[in-house]
């Protein structure tokens, strides 16, 4: 499987190497394609398949806008505890496209489940018939455009023509891309554990760049295990990580109709049988979940549209975790806070405007805050030791660190976002011309 790598190193991101990415191989039962639908202008892969030869146990979270995309509408439906593919396109996000977006789906879904079933006569000693609700759908781009089935039908054949039993770097690189909208560089984490004395595979790939906003979830992510754990046990371990990885970044404050991040299980390693998410022996698991999904939700904000500096807000010693999160996301979404980082200005007033518009009970004598290691607010007045100077050469970094001391509590949160530069009102100004 050839990989495009004009496409994927091109001026704009920023010299990545492919060296850069963790070295994803291979897991049993999975099977991934990649092809162009001529969805764009410019050719480029824009659908990806992720096949199931035997099944996967799956689960999945959803965004909380009131308005949905006819993909999720379509996903939600599903009821099985094992699916066969998922099938994701990009540049249309089928979203307020009514019966006929949904209809497109149900299409695809027909077309997709008689050629796979013919890849399973083909291919397995025992096929299996795949039906049209085995399979589930990711859509992403722009919204209100007509859902373009037509076009991604006839790539079908080509889709199951190019599926590969074994994966490599490059193909989940190729993977990688072809979910990418606006995004300027792919996103892969991967991570190995044990559950008891078997060792077992984390794999996963995102993107997201812009509409980003925690409400659950904030773009697209894909994970993939080769551990044998129940789609209930899935779910509930999901909903517990994504808490404060996914649902920590934001980039621009606004949720998409098409958010969800899902995780499948192979089933191919006999690990030990779990009947609990809060199992002890799926301590190892969780907590490389965790990693994988914090390692991707970080690449999104890090790669938000027109972003140049990747920004940490880490609100501690409050009485609520909530309230925590209200000072993070008041400060994440303010315009203020980030164009002042965009242009290097150590501006902590607009900080202290971000704090006080949360609306969370505080005390103004014990707030302290930080910009890296520089100390800036005191118990509740400028630090005797602030040096303008020092702070203004501290926001030339591309990774910037906040941090805010209520000193009221023993709760914290911390999200992730990026600045606001001229090259995002660039970017969604043209984003469909």
């Amino acid at each position: 499987m050839a990989i495009n790598l004009d496409n994927l190193f091109n001026s704009i991101t920023k010299n990545s190497k492919m060296g850069d990415f963790q070295d994803l191989e291979h897991i049993d039962g999975l099977s991934i394609s990649t092809t162009s639908a001529n969805l764009y202008s410019k050719r480029r892969d824009d659908l990806v398949l992720f096949y199931f030869r035997k099944g996967a146990n799956y689960a999945s979270v959803y965004t909380q806008s009131k308005l949905i995309s006819e993909n999720i509408k379509w996903n939600l439906k599903i009821n099985k505890k094992k699916i066969k593919a998922i099938l994701i396109n990009t540049r249309n996000a089928n979203a307020f496209t009514g019966k006929e977006g949904f209809k497109g789906l149900k299409i695809l879904a027909d077309n997709l489940s008689e050629e796979l079933t013919l890849k399973q006569k083909s291919d397995e000693e025992k096929p299996e018939k795949i039906d049209s609700n085995d399979i589930l759908f990711a859509c992403t781009g722009t919204i209100g455009e007509i859902f373009p089935a037509d076009k991604i039908k006839k790539s079908i054949p080509d889709l199951i023509n190019k599926i590969r039993y074994t994966q490599n770097k490059y193909i989940w690189m190729k993977a990688a891309m072809g979910i990418l909208t606006t995004d300027l560089k792919p996103k892969l984490a991967m991570e190995e554990c044990y559950i008891g004395n078997k060792i077992v595979k984390i794999y996963g790939i995102a993107k997201g760049s812009g509409m980003i906003f925690p409400n659950m979830a904030t773009t697209l992510g894909f994970i993939f295990t080769d551990a044998t754990i129940s789609s209930t046990i899935l779910k509930q371990l999901l909903k517990q990580n994504i808490k404060k990885t996914f649902n920590a970044i934001s980039c621009d404050g606004d949720t998409s109709t098409n958010d969800m991040v899902s995780i499948f299980s192979t089933c191919e390693v006999s690990n030990l049988n779990l009947k609990s998410f809060k199992d002890k022996k799926l301590s190892q698991f969780n907590s490389s979940l965790f990693n994988v999904l914090l390692n991707l939700a970080k690449r999104v904000a890090a790669d938000g549209e027109g972003a140049s500096k990747f920004i940490s807000i880490k609100v501690k010693n409050c009485k609520t975790e909530e309230d925590a999160k209200k000072i993070c996301f008041s400060i994440a979404n303010s315009p203020l806070v980030k164009t002042a980082i965009a242009g290097q200005d150590p501006n902590w007033g607009r900080i202290i405007m971000a704090i006080g518009k949360a609306n969370v009970d505080l005390n103004p004598n014990k707030l302290s805050i930080k910009f890296g290691n520089i100390t800036i607010i005191e118990n509740g007045k400028l630090s005797s030791s602030y040096n303008e100077d020092e702070a203004a050469i501290y926001m030339k970094e591309e990774k910037i660190d906040l941090l805010v001391n209520l000193n009221i509590g023993k709760k914290e949160f911390t999200s992730y976002t990026m600045d606001l530069t001229k090259k995002y009102i660039e970017i969604n100004s043209d984003y469909r011309t």
